[in-house]
This record gives C-alpha cells, sequence and structure tokens, in this order.
C-alpha cells in the first residue's frame, strides 16, 4: 500500500469514508506550510546569516532569537491568510491578533519551542492548537477554554528528518517532509504509548527545588530495580520540549516540567495554552496521561492567556505514581 499524504489523510483521516471538515484542512495544510517553510529556514541557519538574538524580549520576558521573531511572523502570516482563523495568540506576543471575522477557529502556538537550542543545532520545534472560534468573551478571553476544547493539536520537530505530528481527536498520526518532493508522507498509523517505561525526561540540576512529592517519583526511579519500581530506569533530557515529548510519543517515558521552589508563586515554567494542553492532548490521545500536580491537565479552566503550569506527562503507569505521590502529600 502506498503512504498516503497530508493531503489524502485528510481526506479520510478516520478510514470510514469521510472527509475532515473543509475548514480544518484547510487550516491543517496551511499550518504544514508554514512549518515546510520554518523548516527550510532553520535548515539554513547560519549560511542565511539568521541565528544569534534578534535583540528583543518576549511577553515572557525571555531574549528572542533571530529565528523565533521569523517563525513567529510565518505562523501569523499563515493564519491570516488562511480566511479560517478568527484569532491566534502566540507565546511571543502579548495579546491575540484578530483575523477573520466570524471564522471558525482560534489558534494558539509556540512558533519555535526550545530556541535556547537553536545556535547548537539540537532539534527543536513548533507546537500548535485549534479551539473553537464560540459566541461570548473576544481578545485574549475567547481563547480561555479548558483543553479538552480543542479541535485539533500538534507539533512539528526540526531534527534529522522534519516530522509533523498530528491529532485530530481521534488518534495520533505522524508525517514526514519529503525534502525531494516537499510532500508530508504519512510515516506513523496510530502512535501508542506504552503504559510501562523506564526512561524519565526531567533536568536534574534542579531536584533541590522541586516539592516532595517529585523528589519521592525520582528518588524511587534512582533506586533501581532493588527500589520500589523494581526496575533500572534511564534519563533522557534534551531542554527542547517537542523533542522530550516526540520521544515519549515514540517509545514511551515521561516528561517533567515541576513546580519548583526558586519561584514559589509561579505554578510552573511552561504554558498551558501554547505547549502544555495541545501535548497533553496529543499524550492522552496515544493513550498515555498529563498531570500538573493537582489535576489532569486539560481539565483546568485558563485564566490568563500567558498562563504558566506544572506539567508530568507520558505513560500511564508512570503518571499514575506521580498523582498518588501527589495525592499523600
Amino acid at each position: 500500500m502506498t503512504a498516503r499524504t497530508l493531503r489524502e489523510f485528510l481526506a479520510d483521516p478516520k478510514g470510514d469514508g469521510n472527509h475532515a471538515p473543509r475548514e480544518l484542512s484547510v487550516l491543517i495544510e496551511a499550518i504544514s506550510d508554514s512549518c515546510r517553510t520554518i523548516s527550510f529556514l532553520v535548515s539554513r541557519g547560519a549560511l542565511a546569516g539568521i541565528l544569534g538574538s534578534a535583540g528583543t524580549g518576549n511577553v515572557q520576558g525571555e531574549e528572542q532569537k533571530q529565528l523565533d521573531v521569523l517563525a513567529n511572523d510565518e505562523m501569523m502570516a499563515m493564519a491570516k491568510a488562511s480566511g479560517v482563523v478568527a484569532a491566534a495568540a502566540s507565546e511571543e506576543e502579548d495579546d491575540a491578533r484578530q483575523f477573520t471575522p466570524g471564522a471558525p477557529y482560534l489558534i494558539t502556538f509556540d512558533p519555535l519551542d526550545g530556541s535556547s537550542n537553536i545556535d547548537v543545532n539540537v532539534s527543536i520545534g513548533t507546537i500548535f492548537s485549534i479551539l473553537p472560534a464560540k459566541d461570548g468573551p473576544n481578545g485574549n478571553d475567547a481563547f480561555l477554554q479548558p483543553g479538552r476544547n480543542q479541535i485539533a493539536a500538534g507539533y512539528c520537530v526540526y531534527g534529522p528528518q522534519t516530522t509533523l505530528i498530528l491529532t485530530l481527536g481521534h488518534g495520533v498520526v505522524g508525517f514526514t517532509l519529503d525534502p525531494a518532493g516537499g510532500q508530508w508522507v504519512q510515516t506513523s498509523l496510530g502512535m501508542n504509548i506504552p503504559a510501562k517505561t523506564k526512561e524519565f525526561a526531567i533536568n536534574m540540576s534542579n531536584i533541590r527545588h522541586w516539592a516532595d512529592p517529585v523528589r519521592k517519583y525520582i528518588d524511587d526511579c534512582l533506586a533501581g530495580e532493588h527500589g520500589p519500581c523494581a526496575k533500572n530506569y534511564n534519563m533522557r533530557w534534551i531542554a527542547s520540549m517537542v523533542a522530550d515529548v516526540h520521544r515519549v510519543l515514540t517509545r514511551g517515558g515521561v516528561f517533567m516540567y515541576p513546580w519548583d521552589k526558586r519561584e514559589p508563586n509561579k505554578p510552573g515554567k511552561l504554558r498551558l495554552m501554547y505547549e502544555a494542553n495541545p501535548m497533553s492532548l496529543l499524550v492522552e490521545q496515544a493513550g498515555g496521561k498529563s498531570f500538573d500536580g493537582k489535576q489532569q491537565i486539560l481539565d483546568i479552566q485558563p485564566t490568563g492567556l500567558h498562563q504558566r503550569v506544572s506539567v508530568m506527562l507520558g505513560s500511564r503507569e508512570e503518571i499514575e505514581k506521580l498523582e498518588k505521590l501527589h495525592a499523600a502529600q
């Protein structure tokens, strides 16, 4: 059987002969076109003189790289030109931009996740989330919907291959960019996270700052086959969420970026709307779980466009261990 292109997948995503909604197909294809463009920019890097700082900061107070700005401009231009996006919100901008009145969708995105790795040629990516545009609140408030409202979500990894991972709410599929023809070719039919794992991803240098349940979980993992987990674990940490989560989706594991006491008034480092929600939807659709230390991430009612959150996601059994440790606190 010949591998399907992204367009062919959208013509029958469930395998029941029914096409994805036309406007959604338009938006998914537009996003894939922007990811293709960003992939080219990333691959050019120093050859195009676009590495290094842009000399500006984003709404998070973080230094922007030149590629952060270029990727953000590309995604915003795509959202506007698609004709199906009412408004778009980016991790790089203070407020949402308003585009096509009456259009069916809102889109949020992290245009270039892991950008601190750009200059050292480590895998980075684009994360996106598609929400319904509803009657009611306007501006930033229109985006404040729980993650379970997401119509679709996905990410693109710019690594040895350029890979697009996507869910429309019924499983997770993957596509690889064919550089010869520029087509997105389906290379994963139904991604599934194993319930059991022997891998965890966390920045161990912060162990002294974590809450007790997270420290206890890691201590148990490090105790190996003679500890309560009764198995030996490997630690992996790329410091690029999109790359770390891609590994979890591909072969299992657990990814954690928990609360820590250095900034006790902040619930976490990662952004709910741009990172945690889309990644949690993908993980749940692949059979895994996600948790913020109190509840499932997709059940959180957002209170702000740039809200931060603690993130623990991946293989079901490991997340359930973390849930039990937090409940016993």
